[in-house]
């Protein structure tokens, strides 16, 4: 019988992408959400009676363990961008994780866990900072589990790539922060679905942690300039230091007492200070013979959207650095 695999935070931007990967590769998936209502998508994700939908409560360990029951292997998505009320990022990357670890160990499954490149106990970001933190826990609870640390993840419905468009669409500057020169690798997220989908079913990658990157290194102003290549605007560049772009951060802490995302935060700024690219101390995409997309094959799938005129307007505006 096919291997029925757990996972928790199935239903979000790469979530979806995962259960689709694993659906293809043949495995039963059990997506694990806290409003099941809310996800019944997901069952389109595979074959009919393929992919079910459960309800989980990350934060009780009865109802993860429910969710685990009787699965193969169990796959942890659950991450913070940023804080609001009791969704901290110690709740989630650290508490959650130790949940989800021991029911796995407790049902004997293998275990997957999502990190992020950058996880350091010794990060001044608290997102970092507590990633690592999350690592050491799920270790030590199941050694067996693999680890997934990914840069910066685009693809459809990404809320990077997708978030500076946008602002290049409204705004008629968009920021620099630090001076523009923090590095990314950005990796896509079909990419990330299928290392994931792998690591997941095949047992011999127990244990082991992978860093997961794309084949470019990008600072973010050429990100930036990528962006606004791809959506056919020319905007200014607001200098905007590190101090004052960690104040800025500070005042937009009320829009985490709301359903709307802060812009930025003064941790996600903290964040910025360090490069996000591969340490090339640990395996890869490569290793797992996955040949990564591009930013630049990529991008015009989905930033179409925000050019002036829409897709139609892709030969036109993308490309040739015209104002919108």
């Amino acid at each position: 019988m096919p291997d029925l695999v757990t996972v928790f935070g199935g239903s979000g931007f790469i979530g979806t992408q995962i259960v689709r990967a694993l659906a293809r590769r043949g495995a039963r998936v059990r997506v694990a959400v806290r409003q099941p209502h809310l996800a019944h998508a997901m069952r389109l994700m595979g074959d009919v009676g393929q992919v079910e939908v459960v309800q989980a409560n990350i934060r009780n360990a009865d109802s993860v363990a429910r969710a685990v029951e009787g699965a193969d292997a169990v796959i942890n998505l659950v991450g913070l961008l940023y804080e609001t009320g009791r969704q901290t990022f110690r709740s989630v990357h650290v508490e959650a994780a130790a949940i989800i670890a021991r029911a796995a160990a407790a049902a004997g499954a293998r275990l997957t866990h999502m990190s992020a490149l950058g996880a350091d106990v010794d990060s001044p970001a608290r997102y970092a900072r507590t990633k690592a933190e999350g690592e050491a826990e799920v270790r030590a609870i199941l050694p067996t589990a693999v680890i997934l640390r990914p840069s910066i993840v685009f693809g459809p419905g990404d809320d990077f790539f997708n978030k500076f468009a946008e602002m290049a669409v409204i705004s008629p500057a968009l920021p620099l922060i630090g001076g523009g020169r923090t590095r990314f690798q950005p990796v896509y997220v079909g990419d990330v679905a299928s290392a994931a989908a792998e690591v997941t079913l095949d047992p011999r990658h127990a244990g082991q942690t992978f860093e997961l990157g794309g084949p470019g290194v990008f600072t973010f102003r050429e990100i930036l300039d990528l962006i606004q290549k791809e959506t056919g605007r020319r905007r200014l560049y607001a200098p905007l230091p590190f101090p004052l772009a960690g104040l800025v951060g500070t005042l937009c802490w009320p829009f985490t007492l709301t359903p709307v995302a802060p812009p930025l935060t003064a941790d996600q700024v903290r964040l910025l200070r360090s490069d996000n690219v591969l340490s090339g101390e640990a395996p890869g995409l490569s290793d797992l013979g996955i040949v990564p997309e591009t930013v630049e094959a990529v991008l015009p799938t989905y930033l179409y959207r925000f050019r002036k005129g829409g897709q139609f307007a892709a030969e036109s505006a993308a490309g040739t650095g015209q104002p919108a």
